[in-house]
């Protein structure tokens, strides 16, 4: 009897001990704007790039076949003038068979199909001309990716260094070309006795500044 007290005194002398050292609560913090402008992007031709169909024996055996690059006219129209950036989140994300790209779906649920690149070229707004930025921290830094891809996951804004460094600058009226490199695996890693689907998908997402 004695030494379950006792067993019990040191557990609360030791729960008290604790309460000293440690905080009991701590804070959560929910934060965010909400902008009254809206801006709305359109793509030419629906969104949609198609290659018809491709015979299974034209494709490269041992190495990615390129189906080409097709540029889309982009625009993005806002209600005032405003900073931001675009993020084409990927719809097919585990189905890419090159790196750094977004997927083109599966074969038999683990036969990569391919992969297609993204760039941004000849952006225009309602002041002109601007370079093309990237981010691949969300929009904390930015640089110079006139001419580079956007692997997933990298924001696209358009700007210039007039402040002395590349940051965005507020727009009302964007025109940009979005350029798509697509490639097909190499057609020995692939199942080719049926037709198969490419089907690449992603939605492009507006994100405020």
């Amino acid at each position: 009897m004695n030494k379950q007290l006792s067993l019990l005194t040191a557990a609360l002398l030791l729960t008290t001990a604790s309460s000293t050292f440690a905080a009991s609560s701590t804070d959560l913090t929910v934060k965010g704007t909400i902008t009254p402008t809206a801006c709305t992007p359109s793509l030419a031709n629906g969104g949609v790039i198609d290659y018809g169909k491709i015979s299974a024996k034209d494709l490269n055996a041992t190495k990615t076949t390129f189906l080409g690059r097709t540029a889309l006219q982009l625009n993005v129209d806002c209600d005032a003038a405003t900073p931001f950036a675009l993020n084409l989140a990927d719809n097919r994300p585990n189905s890419t068979a090159v790196s750094g790209m977004y997927g083109l779906g599966l074969i038999n649920t683990n036969q990569k199909l391919g992969g297609y690149d993204l760039s941004y070229t000849g952006a225009i707004t309602e002041n002109g001309s601007k370079e093309v930025l990237g981010s691949i921290d969300q929009g904390k830094t930015w640089k110079n990716y006139d001419g580079s891809g956007f692997p997933p996951a990298t924001w696209a804004a358009f700007g210039d260094r007039s402040t002395g460094t590349w940051l965005p600058v507020s727009i009302k009226n964007l025109t940009v070309n979005m350029e798509v490199g697509t490639f097909i695996a190499r057609a020995d890693s692939l199942t080719l006795t049926d037709e198969v689907l490419i089907d690449g998908s992603a939605t492009l997402e507006v994100k405020y500044l």
